[in-house]
């Protein structure tokens, strides 16, 4: 999925991810018997990538946001610069009659 992202969206993608592979080994860690890690040390690393998680998603989506402006914006330039195109060859090709 990642690799169909937009230059500038790929490194908030990197970090959701890791956010996600992260809040995984720790919910396997919590739902297994190892009782190594505290649970009040699990549910705070837990709450902890949640919160990370939920920033680098509000992230992605404020930059998949401006990527669709700027794609909108970018088509309207294009089709600008096609009709001033169009106009100065028109503008051109009757300057060349007149002058003949």
């Amino acid at each position: 999925m990642g690799d169909h992202l937009p230059e500038t969206l790929k490194p908030f993608f990197d970090r959701a991810t890791e956010a996600q592979e992260r809040l995984a080994k720790l919910e396997a860690a919590l739902a297994s018997t190892n009782t190594d890690i505290p649970d009040a040390k699990l549910l705070e690393e837990t709450t902890q990538l949640q919160s990370k998680l939920e920033e680098a998603n509000a992230t992605v989506k404020q930059e998949q946001s401006k990527v669709k402006e700027l794609t909108i914006e970018n088509e309207k330039q294009k089709y600008r610069i096609l009709h001033l195109v169009r106009a100065l060859r028109a503008a051109d090709e009757k300057l060349e009659k007149l002058s003949k």
